[in-house]
């Protein structure tokens, strides 16, 4: 494994052991066994691996490679699909070799990493030992110190809990401002000054800042200043502690070392020498740590613990100021949930067993699917989740105290507010709830044809506050959670007063004397409406019906016609005009009266005129006969006069 500069963020240390897996041909050996990393660098993680180029008469051919950390029930999960890792792992594989590179690390990356690869025709192989990886954060140590009547001086080093290169180079601060650069710090220090440190290329990931003049180089420092543990198991509360070597010009040594909860007129009780605690207690010291094992652990050892050492170079003895709170209860465990869908190829579901206790390392699971054991780690990972299906776990010798039981949403209960008659314009309020743990999030659809929906709303009520027939339809609701999924839907129907009616009338052209006629009145409403005809100035209906139909139609049909919907929330109208034109037998005889009047009175007319004229011109002839009659003193002028009078008034008859 390649080391790249502090400057550019890689901060490792490697122990070059060569592990191998080495099975007909098959290896992979990685670089490093152990690797100590500092909080917010970015480390290498090498390896190579080799297989035979044929295998029972078939090609070898590696089909997929990636890191893991987690393995359970048969799968290996990909750190690339893993949400805590996201966006701060590469797989850099070729020619063989393939390097996990992890940028901005965290405490929690520290885990043994291995490498996993698929090979056909054979399976899967991967690393027996794989890589230790630690990260750790700085802390300042004083290696030497001494004082003055003002001032006290100290030579100060940069060190973690885990061993970093010796060739790394660290920028030290106080109050703040940075001071040199360098592995150790030698400085004067007033009572006000603080210090940190931090390696170089990571000045963002300083140490805590500590005050020197108060530590006089000795100092106690815990792993955890609250631990919770559940009865009857055994915890671990661990501590570091540092003194100058030398004082006043001889060197130092520690004389005694031991842990107390108990302290009365200047004495503290060793634990071990405590009744309460006989043969429960531990004391394992060694390099400047100290760990204290308490088993059989009962809620009466909840207290606030503490350590102490004396030296031969200090008057009394020297203990941490704030201990560390140890609180001893039941596990209350709960399972975890996590889903990853990064890699549509590699899916997976994982369960962690969490309790709000920090719980030792060394604790052993039992994980129950449908109150069934199947696994016995603190996670447990899944490719499919039936419906069906529900997990919990348990701290091994602790069944009696198992989590709460997680599984998928049950089918959703739905429901309608208010439950009746659901009328345009009220406010509507839809209810989805289904049991589910961890809670399900839910969302309401509208379905819009066979395959159309539309997203409303994601939450667990949604509310129509002016609801609209067009608001009719069938609406589901979905509860989800990283489990599984499940639906059900209810139907809304809208009552309201009819629409504005829509009237017609057929056949739509002109309407002849003597025809049929329908007259058709539609209106959208809900409850379906009834239908009225009346016809202008009249007061009773004409009928009733949607369709209305006239035979026989005569001109007295004609007018204005207006039909009225209506249900039990109200009523609408709409009017239309009917005319109506003469049939065929009536053109037909005006067509002949017509005629008759425009023929027969010009030929009336000429005869009368001709009569008139011939009558005119016989009286004309009798008065010159007459008057030659009575000129002549003719003797039969008044035969004639009366003759031509008669044949007069005969004409005059005829043109009668």
């Amino acid at each position: 494994m390649s080391v790249t500069a502090a400057a550019s963020g890689f901060v490792v240390l490697l122990l070059t052991v060569t592990v191998v897996q080495c099975e007909n041909g098959w290896d992979v050996s990685y670089t490093s066994t152990e690797i100590c990393a500092v909080r917010g660098s970015t480390v290498d993680i090498t390896c190579t691996y080799t297989y035979p180029s044929t295998f029972n008469n078939h090609d070898t051919t590696v089909q997929e490679t990636f890191w893991f950390i987690k393995e359970s029930n048969g799968i290996h999960v990909d750190l690339r699909t893993d949400p805590e890792y996201s966006g701060r792992v590469e797989n850099l594989c070729g020619n063989n070799k393939c390097t996990l590179r992890i940028s901005n690390l965290r405490e929690s990356d520290s885990a043994v990493y291995k490498l996993f690869t698929t090979n056909q025709p054979t399976g899967s192989l991967t690393g027996s030992a794989g890589v230790t990886l630690s990260v750790t954060d700085l802390h300042v140590q004083v290696s030497a110190s001494g004082k003055s009547n003002s001032y006290y001086w100290a030579e100060l080093r940069c060190q973690s809990s885990c061993r970093l290169p010796d060739h790394l180079n660290y920028v030290w601060y106080k109050n703040q401002q940075k001071m040199k650069e360098g592995a150790t710090y030698t400085d004067y220090f007033y009572p006000a000054n603080r210090v940190s440190c931090a390696v170089k290329g990571l000045e963002d990931f300083r140490s805590p800042s500590m005050l020197v003049w108060n530590q006089n180089g000795w100092n106690v420092s815990y792993t955890s200043t609250e631990i919770c543990a559940f009865r009857g198991s055994t915890v671990d509360i661990n501590c570091t502690y540092t003194y100058p070597s030398w004082l006043n010009n001889l060197i130092t040594r520690v004389q005694k070392t031991f842990w107390f909860i108990k302290e009365s007129n200047g004495i503290h009780v060793d634990l071990k020498n405590d009744s309460e605690y006989s043969g429960r207690v531990e004391n394992l010291c060694g390099n400047n740590t100290c760990t204290l094992r308490i088993s059989n652990l009962r809620e009466s050892d909840s207290a606030v613990y503490k350590f102490m050492f004396t030296t031969n170079q200090h008057t009394g003895s020297f203990t941490g100021y704030t201990g560390v709170t140890l609180s001893v209860t039941d596990p209350q465990l709960q399972v975890h949930v996590k889903r990853s869908t990064a890699n549509p190829s590699s899916t997976w579901t994982e369960l962690t067993c969490h309790s709000r206790c920090q719980l030792p390392d060394h604790l052993s699971y039992v994980w129950y699917n449908n109150n069934k054991p199947v696994g016995q780690k603190k996670y447990f990972h899944l490719r499919h989740f039936d419906a069906e299906d529900s997990y919990h776990c348990a701290i091994e010798g602790q069944e009696h105290f198992p989590s709460p039981t997680v599984y998928a949403p049950k089918p959703p209960s739905v429901s309608v507010s208010p439950s009746g008659e659901i009328m345009e314009g009220s406010s509507v309020t839809l209810n989805c709830s289904s049991d589910a743990n961890p809670a399900a999030q839910y969302t309401w659809y509208k379905r819009r044809g066979d395959k159309q929906v539309q997203r409303l709303s994601e939450e667990t009520q949604f509310v129509l506050s002016s609801i609209r027939s067009s608001d009719s339809g069938e609406y589901y609701c979905t509860a989800e959670n990283e489990l599984g999924r499940s639906s059900a839907n209810i139907s809304i129907t809208v009552t309201y007063a009819p629409k504005p009616p829509s009237v017609s009338v057929s056949p739509s052209g002109e309407i002849m004397e003597g025809s049929s006629v329908t007259l058709t009145c539609s209106s959208d409403a809900n409850p379906a409406a009834n239908y009225t005809w009346y016809k202008e100035d009249e007061d009773s209906p004409t009928a009733s019906g949607q369709i209305f139909t006239i035979t026989n139609i005569t001109a007295e049909h004609g007018g204005k016609y207006q039909c009225e919907a209506q249900n039990t929330h109200g009523r609408s109208k709409a009017t239309l005009h009917l005319t109506v034109g003469a049939g065929k037998s009536v053109i037909i005889m005006n067509i002949i009266r017509l005629t008759l009047v425009v023929v027969l009175v010009p030929v009336l007319v000429w005869t009368l005129w001709t009569r008139m004229k011939k009558t005119l011109s016989l009286k004309s002839e009798v008065n010159e006969a007459v008057e030659m009659i009575e000129s002549h003193n003719c003797p039969d002028y008044e035969n004639v006069a009366a003759a031509a009078q008669t044949e007069d008034t005969e004409e005059q008859e005829d043109l009668v």
